[in-house]
């Protein structure tokens, strides 16, 4: 994974006021809460004293409390209270447990998973996914790296075959391109051509001007991404890394084509699954690449159609160096 990077790790309604909410994100034990004033907190899911998991504890106010002795521990991971010493005694300094930054925004809950230094910008986001878009979501486990349940969704070529009878039907089997755009150093899009197989050998990015045509995909680092389909239509995912061999993968319909609160509902839930089975003709796939996790050199031999692979493997590798270098 990368360091010093915010991660949508989970999605706002999966934690309510007054229960914490234990997960593994980034190979690591959090426990996520709300406080009186319904804001979240993170914490490592690991009580100081004895190593309880404080997710199976309780919510005291504005801090977790711990169900084995008693300590409450707040928002910035100090223990405000070792009852066994007294309520008003003074509670020892090492008596800390690891808490990580919080965002929460488009209905994602983020935390920033590294060293932070001075104070943090925000989590980006899609501009063009305006409040007026509604949409519906769904939860969906892989038993694959982020990374390559990221790939997948920037790998142009496999539609044809994987989803020939949902997304890829006509036979479109020809890539022209794709076309690599970079908005900044941390965010791209990517655009493509696919076309029957006419006996013409497939276009490079160089031969051809980008299709006049508003659809993309579009990746911002470290895990989200965006299908733009049309001005009233997207798919929306976020790759939250559980571990080195999973990830939860967030995926939401978006849409403004409807309004209608009962039908806008029935709209979503239908595309959600439409969507949901159009990403497990991908799962049964993706969970058996080797190696599990991808990089920038694994020993693939890659063809053109890859290059949004290839952009994605070369950020995320010098974003690792990076963190590497900040955490020495």
């Amino acid at each position: 994974m990368i360091r010093n990077q915010w991660y949508a790790i989970l999605e706002s309604n999966e934690v309510r006021r007054g229960k914490p909410v234990g997960v593994t994100r980034m190979g690591e034990k959090l426990v996520a809460w709300r406080d009186s004033q319904g804001k979240v907190a993170v914490l490592h899911d690991r009580c100081a004293h004895r190593g309880v998991a404080l997710s199976v504890g309780e919510v005291h106010g504005d801090c977790i409390w711990c169900p084995f002795h008693g300590f409450e521990f707040d928002a910035d991971g100090r223990c405000t209270v070792v009852p066994a010493n007294g309520r008003n005694a003074p509670v020892p300094k090492a008596l800390t447990v690891q808490a990580y930054p919080t965002h929460e925004a488009n209905g994602f809950i983020f935390i920033y998973w590294g060293e932070p230094e001075g104070e943090l910008a925000p989590p980006r986001w899609f501009e063009d996914v305006p409040d007026t878009f509604s949409y519906g979501s769904a939860r969906d486990p892989w038993h694959a790296h982020y990374s390559r349940v990221v790939e997948n969704q920037l790998d142009v070529p496999h539609v044809p075959f994987i989803h020939h009878n949902t997304i890829g039907r006509g036979g479109r089997t020809v890539m022209d391109g794709p076309w690599v755009e970079w908005q900044d150093p941390d965010r791209f899009f990517v655009r493509t051509s696919m076309r029957a197989d006419d006996g013409t050998p497939a276009r490079s990015a160089k031969e051809m001007d980008p299709p006049d045509k508003p659809f993309h995909l579009e990746f911002i680092f470290p895990n989200l991404w965006q299908n733009w389909i049309s001005d009233k239509v997207r798919v929306v995912a976020a790759f939250a890394p559980v571990d080195d061999e999973n990830t939860m993968l967030y995926l939401r319909f978006y849409q403004s084509f409807m309004r209608t609160p009962g039908v806008r509902h029935f709209i979503n839930w239908s595309a959600m699954f439409f969507n949901t089975a159009v990403a497990h003709q991908d799962r049964r796939v993706v969970v058996t690449q080797e190696p599990k996790r991808s990089d920038l050199r694994i020993g693939e031999k890659l063809i053109p159609g890859d290059a949004p692979i290839i952009a994605y493997r070369r950020r995320r590798q010098e974003l690792i160096e990076a963190g590497a270098g900040a955490a020495e």
